[in-house]
């Protein structure tokens, strides 16, 4: 019995270190350097800002931007969304995000989750699109061949409307593949540790019979 609840909270130790996120699977990308530098335009310059790709998988689980506050002296942080469009920087949205808090000073790369994947159809071109709900006024990275960067073949960014030849937003897009669940892994657990109790039981003497 010892060796059983042994077993079962190694276990239950164990889910708690699974981490919920799970594991990002990137598609298309304009860069995979997460230290590139910050730098582009603000977002409410153009109303939103965006960025056509080609997916070469059946969904977008994400997007990831790099983004910084303009005026971080100010106090004021924002929330920000991304949609997800087919057929024109301003077609039918097919996918929005959860919004994204970031706070006075922020400045990074962020991943805007869609609550499912949204389903696309491989080697057709789709948009993103980010834009501020609210707060302050927010940057966001771009790329250009002005600077020696390599364009990203799949797509070209936006400005509002706008298409930018020779600019990509840094970005990179793809799925999450989910973690095996802290239940799961607690009856997996269970079931091992129980199949090595019963083991263990088989092995013990046959007890003497009654006189």
């Amino acid at each position: 019995m010892k060796t059983l609840l042994l077993l079962l909270t190694t276990f239950a130790c164990a889910t708690g270190a699974v981490q919920a996120q799970g594991t990002f699977v990137y598609d298309q990308e304009s860069s995979n350097d997460e230290t590139y530098p910050n730098g582009g335009p603000t977002i409410q310059f153009y109303g939103s800002v965006g960025q056509s790709f080609t997916p070469s998988l059946s969904t977008v689980g994400f997007f990831r931007v790099k983004v910084d506050d303009t005026f971080p002296r100010n106090a004021l942080g924002a929330t920000l969304v991304g949609t997800l469009r087919s057929g024109a920087i301003n077609g039918p949205i097919i996918g929005t995000t959860m919004p994204v808090v970031l706070s006075n000073g922020f400045a990074g790369s962020v991943d805007f989750f869609f609550a499912s994947a949204v389903p696309v159809t491989p080697s057709t071109t789709y948009y993103f699109q980010t834009l501020v709900q609210s707060g302050d006024y927010w940057g966001i990275t771009t790329r250009s061949d002005s600077r020696g960067d390599v364009n990203y073949p799949g797509g070209i960014f936006f400005g509002g409307l706008q298409p930018f030849t020779g600019n990509d937003l840094w970005f990179r897009e793809g799925i999450v593949v989910p973690e095996p669940s802290s239940v799961w892994l607690f009856c997996l657990g269970s079931g091992v540790a129980g199949w090595f109790l019963r083991q263990k039981m088989r092995c013990l003497p046959s007890p003497e019979p009654l006189p």
